[in-house]
C-alpha cells in the first residue's frame, strides 16, 4: 500500500467552490476539509474546519450559489461547517480521478497557501499504478506538488496532515535546531527569529502541534485498550 502527500493549486479557469468562497475574504478562512462524500444529483457533502468570523462565514454560505444547504457550529473564531454543494468545475473532475483510480484520502485535507494563491494539501492511499495515473489524469491548469511518496504509514501520515503548513515549518525548524533535545540548544525566542515572528506566535504554534500529536497518541492508546 502506497500513499503520497502532495499540494494541488489551480489557476483562475478552474470554479472551486471552497476557495472562491473563503480564499479572498481575510475575515474568514478554511484551514481543513475534514471529510467529502458525493451523494449524487450532481451533489456532495463536506465538513470544513473555519477560522475566523463565523458570522461572515454564514452570510457567505447564505449568499453562494454553489451551496445548496449548511449548518455551522463553533466558538470564538474557530467553527465546523457542514455544506452540500452542487459539484460544480474542478471538485468534480477530483471527485471522478478519485473514484476512476480507487484511490482513498487520508483525511483531513489542509487549505495552504501556495506561491500564486491557496491550494489543497491532502494524501492519497492506493496502489502505485492508481497514484501515478490519477496523477496524469488531473485536467489543464491544476498543478501537483510531489511531497513524499512511499509506504502508507497510517499513524506517522495522520498526525502529521493535522498540522497546517506554518505549523509544519515550526515543527520542522525547532527539530532541525535541536529545540526538543535534552537539554534543549534552541529557544522559542531564537526560532522565532529565524521565522521572523513574535515569540508568543511560536510558542501558540508549538502548543498546538504537541496537542494535536497528544491528542492522536491519546486515540491510538484508547483503541488498543477496547
Amino acid at each position: 500500500m502506497r500513499a503520497a502527500t502532495v499540494t494541488l493549486s489551480w489557476d483562475g479557469g478552474h470554479v472551486n467552490p471552497i476557495a472562491d468562497i473563503f480564499g479572498p475574504d481575510d475575515a474568514v478562512s478554511l484551514e481543513s476539509i475534514r471529510y467529502v462524500n458525493p451523494i449524487g444529483d450532481g451533489r456532495y457533502v463536506e465538513l470544513l474546519d473555519l477560522r475566523g468570523d463565523l458570522e461572515r462565514a454564514r452570510t457567505l454560505l447564505e449568499d453562494a450559489p454553489e451551496a445548496i444547504e449548511y449548518d455551522l457550529v463553533g466558538d470564538d473564531d474557530r467553527g465546523v461547517a457542514y455544506v452540500q454543494w452542487r459539484t460544480v468545475g474542478l471538485v468534480g473532475d477530483l471527485l471522478s480521478i478519485l473514484d476512476d483510480r480507487e484511490i482513498v484520502i487520508d483525511w483531513p485535507i489542509t487549505a495552504v497557501e501556495t506561491e500564486t494563491d491557496r491550494g489543497l494539501e491532502l494524501t492519497v492511499v492506493g496502489t502505485n499504478w492508481a497514484i501515478e495515473q490519477a496523477a496524469t489524469d488531473l485536467p489543464d491548469g491544476v498543478s501537483l506538488e510531489l511531497h513524499r511518496l512511499g509506504s502508507y504509514r497510517p499513524q506517522a501520515d495522520r498526525q502529521f496532515a493535522t498540522l497546517t503548513e506554518r505549523q509544519r515549518a515550526v515543527f520542522e525548524l525547532a527539530l532541525a535546531e535541536g529545540y526538543y533535545e535534552v537539554p534543549r540548544e534552541t529557544t522559542q525566542r531564537d526560532l522565532a527569529d529565524q521565522l521572523d515572528c513574535a515569540t508568543g506566535t511560536v510558542a501558540e504554534h508549538l502548543q498546538r502541534i504537541e496537542s494535536a500529536f497528544a491528542s492522536a497518541y491519546a486515540a491510538s492508546i484508547q483503541s488498543q485498550d477496547r
